[in-house]
């Protein structure tokens, strides 16, 4: 399936961190093949930042977000503010991510992993720059940081959401977009589903997350970029949308959201 009348877009794909064996440049170009035009990398930790805007300014369609996953949230400090805040001058730079609290890793410690968040979306605010949310097991805690940092002002997406109808709910009044991934179209997905068949249209968004969660019928495999149209097809059919349909609205969230023509 290759949509023509309106062009994917991936929010959120791991290019620098695909398995031995993939080239993030054949990625690309097979995806785009198959009507998927654009393509956010987010950041995990410092040292992948090179690599990340590297992969932005070389390869078409692609954009960055650097910035600290929770899981390396030991690496916040003043230098490692001080070199993401140079990075966010770069025009392939559009976002900050992916940040937020993840209570299923035993390290860092949630108060380590909170004072990262918040100084990143303390840089967020300064730069004007939207966020890439990661959260696992921790929605309430990371609402309550999200409006104490008044994180409302620069927005975002939240990213691989799978949580309930009301934390999306939330987050959208945060002017957070909900992203939609490879669980939604896993034959056992329930709660999924239903939260996405519930969202205004406006704010619903689409992700591969490849190498990681790669949708039916491919669940267990490397995930790859091309597979984002299996979770169009399932949007599609949840929503009762057209493939163009789907395709134009969840590019337009996604172009909003992050500040993008």
């Amino acid at each position: 399936m290759t949509i023509h009348s309106a062009d994917l877009f991936d929010t959120h794909v791991h290019l620098d961190r695909l398995p031995a064996g993939f080239d993030a440049a054949r990625e690309i170009e097979l995806a785009q093949h198959q009507g998927i035009r654009r393509f956010l990398l987010p950041g995990v930790e410092p040292r992948h930042w090179q690599r990340l805007l590297q992969l932005a300014a070389e390869l078409p369609g692609c954009l960055a977000a650097p910035g600290i996953h929770p899981q390396a949230a030991q690496l916040w400090n003043g230098e490692t503010a001080g070199h993401l805040c140079g990075l966010l001058k770069e025009p392939q730079v559009v976002a900050i991510g992916e940040i937020g609290l993840d209570r299923q890793l035993v390290l860092p410690a949630i108060d380590m992993q909170e004072r990262a968040l918040r100084g990143q979306l303390q840089l967020a605010r300064q730069a004007g720059l939207p966020v890439l949310l990661h959260c696992r097991k921790a929605a309430s805690r990371l609402l309550d940081i999200l409006r104490e940092e008044h994180a409302g002002e620069v927005g975002g997406i939240w990213h691989s959401f799978s949580g309930s109808l009301e934390t999306a709910r939330a987050a959208i009044e945060l002017n957070f977009a909900i992203a939609f991934g490879g669980p939604l179209t896993w034959p056992d997905a329930r709660r999924g589903p239903a939260v996405l068949q519930d969202l205004p249209a406006q704010w619903i968004v689409l992700e591969s997350d490849a190498p990681d969660l790669a949708p039916h019928p491919h669940r267990g495999a490397t995930n790859r970029p091309v597979y984002l149209n299996l979770v169009a097809e399932r949007v599609a059919a949840l929503r009762g949308w057209s493939l163009e349909e789907t395709a134009r609205l969840t590019t337009a969230n996604a172009c909003r959201v992050l500040g993008l023509k």
